[in-house]
């Protein structure tokens, strides 16, 4: 009979690429690692790993089980969300973490409206990254997040997409860019690049390294700042850099292809022990109207 142990070990060895770092990512010994992988292949009567070479390598029957075993794990862990749910009430205090590039103008009427139907509940609001916001709601460090979508979302976190935020290419006025117009990005590689990053030295999933001189921030309007201050170009939220473009003191780039800024969608995100409360899917639905 198959168990979840069994099926963890078999994910974890192919997203870790080895019997020894599943083991330390599981927090267990490689023999106990081992043999949950040897039982799943008995019981599958099949070889889900070839190991002739320095790392198990996944053999086709492998792969055409990797998926569902991957989503019987999600499944479980909501399962467990689920079920903590069930006995754990609504938290007095929530925390909400923003990504700073997002426009929050309307923030105020939304917590307004939440503070009219909950009063009792504490409010606390975080700034951060979101790759770093998203590790917030690992830990509880946060209960909601408001974040630029990325491409790989841990499965424990619910999400839903509230609207977009136009980027654009931005440098000073007195940048040698300022005087030429790019005619592809090739050309960008000969300037250094200023780019957001996580406390923790990761890149958003749409923040594309293109120079290969690259100085790094971890929220937009330090990046302004640099920008600003002539040292490199950067990609900005329009609404970041708009005060600076009416004062002339930034300008876009310019470019021969007009439109190589671009939307980048905007998520909530909230862990699954929390996302289906009463508070939290109020505050959700407020949030849909923040852009």
């Amino acid at each position: 009979m198959f168990s979840i142990e069994q099926l963890q070990a078999f994910v974890a060895t192919v997203e870790t690429g080895s019997f020894s770092a599943a083991a330390r990512h599981l927090g267990k010994v490689q023999s106990v690692t081992s043999q949950h992988i040897i039982n799943l292949e008995i019981d599958c009567n099949a070889t889900l790993f070839t190991r002739t070479g320095r790392y198990p390598k996944l053999t086709e029957v492998g792969k055409k089980l990797l998926p569902q075993a991957q989503a019987l794990l999600s499944q479980h862990q909501r399962f467990k969300n689920s079920a903590f749910a069930l006995t754990n009430h609504t938290p007095n205090e929530i925390t909400i973490a923003l990504d700073e590039g997002i426009p929050f103008q309307k923030l105020t009427n939304i917590i307004s409206e939440l503070e009219l139907k909950y009063p009792q509940t504490t409010l606390e609001f975080l700034s951060a990254s979101s790759l770093d916001i998203i590790d917030m709601l690992s830990n509880d460090q946060a209960l909601t997040g408001v974040v630029f979508s990325e491409l790989i979302i841990p499965d424990f976190l619910d999400f839903e997409c509230i609207g977009a935020v136009k980027f654009d290419l931005y440098i000073a006025q007195f940048h040698p860019l300022a005087t030429q117009v790019c005619k592809n990005i090739d050309d960008l590689r000969m300037y250094r690049q200023l780019l957001i990053r996580s406390r923790n030295t990761l890149t958003s999933s749409f923040q594309l390294k293109i120079s290969p001189d690259i100085w790094y921030a971890d929220n937009y309007f330090l990046l302004l700042e640099l920008v600003l201050q002539g040292h490199g170009w950067c990609l900005l939220p329009n609404h970041v850099a708009t005060e600076s473009v009416q004062n002339g003191s930034l300008i876009k780039l310019p470019l021969e292809f007009k439109e190589m800024g671009w939307l980048a969608n905007v998520d909530v995100l909230q862990h699954q022990r929390h996302s289906n409360q009463d508070e939290f899917k109020v505050l959700r639905n407020l949030l849909r109207n923040l852009l």
